[in-house]
């Protein structure tokens, strides 16, 4: 069967909900069970391999990603069943850990950590958060163990210590145990004290070694993010200077058009080269500025937030493809990700124009669901924009169905305001955990 026949109407009207029970029914044909406990092929489907490197544990594309997503189905349907499915993940997490050696949030163990956290709180079962301890603890350990300051990787990206540290400060909240923050304070301060643009993508073989990154996930913007989330919790001003520089060269080397902006890939090399995803594009910086508009209540900050927002929808997304918004649908660098930030403006700021434009996106991704054997919805896409005949379909959170099921959860969620339910945000997401808007503005909707 072609792949031009397995793709889905653009015409199906399923809800938000049913398409995440659908995703959800194709992931739980996926899963493998052992004496520890259950995780999830990758990318089961006989079309091929997965788009990424093999994470068993990881929360891009391995269990701890899918734990969350189940944990909040459960939530959004109130069906047992779903709890059985995350509690037999994390149980896999919590004894397998040790196995894992890379420390980071997105492929390594600081987002084992914050799935245990989540499925103790959830699920009741205090054993998963002591093992979130035990890996707290780990990390701590790790980055005290070079005896100059805590660091763990000298990457001060959200891909390196910048989500180790904001990992560290959820657990700090979650657990009750200042030492985490105590230990992530002190990273934090020596990545203030980086210039800026303080990151390169020296060790990625598809960008030059001197290609500058103004973006979120590796580049500039989350670097700035991490440091704006430090003044938060500190109140110390060498952060919020040294945050404050950061998003200044995002704003130098962005292309503003009169209300609308968007943000290079990486400069110099391609500056006509715009993401509207999360982990290089407009979805991730917006992220940036909300947190100092957050931390500060600077005015300006919300504009930019609003500006980029506003350089999305001009683009014509969903319907027009453009070099940064392709054949793409998941949360890192596709529509997932964009219906997060727009969910989440909505509910920071009350403006309806926000919901209804992630209602469009979410039509759109729904109708490229596809289901060929009756298993449940998956989407097919071509993860790499510079490979574009690679199309895989995966069941991960940043790269697959679970993070596209969790975005259209946190849709379903807003838009029930007579049924507030708590949705779960990665430690990289400032905007509210209940979505619904400030309550001059909720009657709009």
């Amino acid at each position: 069967m072609s792949l031009d026949e397995m793709r889905a109407s653009s015409a199906r009207a399923d809800s938000p909900l049913t398409a995440a029970i659908l995703a959800g029914r194709w992931i739980r044909s996926a899963a493998t069970d052992d004496e520890h406990g259950r995780r999830w092929q990758a990318n089961p489907d006989i079309r091929g391999a997965s788009a990424v490197t093999a994470e068993p544990w990881s929360l891009y594309s391995g269990a701890a990603g899918v734990v969350l997503f189940f944990l909040e189905l459960a939530a959004a349907t109130g069906h047992e069943a779903y709890l059985e499915d995350a509690r037999a993940g994390a149980r896999r997490l919590a004894t397998t850990w040790r196995e894992q050696d890379d420390l980071s949030l997105y492929h390594g163990l600081t987002g084992v950590m914050v799935a245990l956290m989540e499925a103790g709180w959830t699920l009741g079962e205090p054993e998963f958060e002591s093992e979130a301890a035990a890996i707290a603890d780990f990390i701590v350990q790790r980055g005290r163990g070079g005896g100059d300051g805590v660091t763990w990787s000298r990457d001060p990206a959200q891909r390196g210590e910048g989500g180790i540290i904001l990992g560290l400060l959820r657990a700090a909240t979650h657990l009750g145990t200042p030492a985490y923050e105590e230990a992530a304070v002190e990273a934090g301060r020596r990545i203030a004290q980086l210039p800026v643009p303080g990151h390169r993508f020296g060790d990625c073989a598809d960008l030059p070694v001197d290609a500058v990154t103004p973006g979120f996930l590796a580049g500039t913007a989350g670097t700035a993010f991490l440091l704006a989330r430090l003044y938060g919790v500190t109140g110390d001003k060498q952060f919020l200077n040294a945050a404050r520089s950061g998003a200044a060269f995002v704003r130098e080397v962005s292309v503003v058009t009169g209300a609308c902006a968007v943000v290079p890939h990486h400069v110099p090399h391609a500056r006509s080269l715009h993401y509207l995803g999360f982990c290089s594009g407009s979805a991730g910086v917006a992220r940036m500025f909300y947190e100092l508009h957050r931390v500060t209540g600077d005015a300006g900050d919300l504009e930019w937030v609003e500006r980029l927002a506003r350089g999305i929808v001009r683009s014509g997304a969903p319907r027009r493809r453009t070099e940064g918004y392709w054949n793409v649908a998941c949360q890192c660098c596709g529509a997932a990700g964009v219906i997060e930030l727009f969910v989440g403006l909505w509910a920071a700021t009350g403006d309806s124009s926000h919901l209804e434009y992630a209602r469009t996106l979410a039509a759109d991704l729904i109708g490229r669901a596809t289901d060929p054997n009756g298993q449940g919805y998956r989407w097919y896409q071509a993860y790499r924009r510079l490979r574009p005949g690679e199309v895989t379909a995966d069941t991960g959170y940043m790269v697959g169905a679970a993070g596209i099921g969790a975005a259209l959860l946190h849709l379903d969620a807003a838009g029930q305001p007579k049924q507030a339910r708590r949705i779960i945000l990665l430690p990289d997401n400032p905007f509210p955990a209940i979505p619904l808007p400030p309550p001059a503005t909720a009657g709009e909707v």
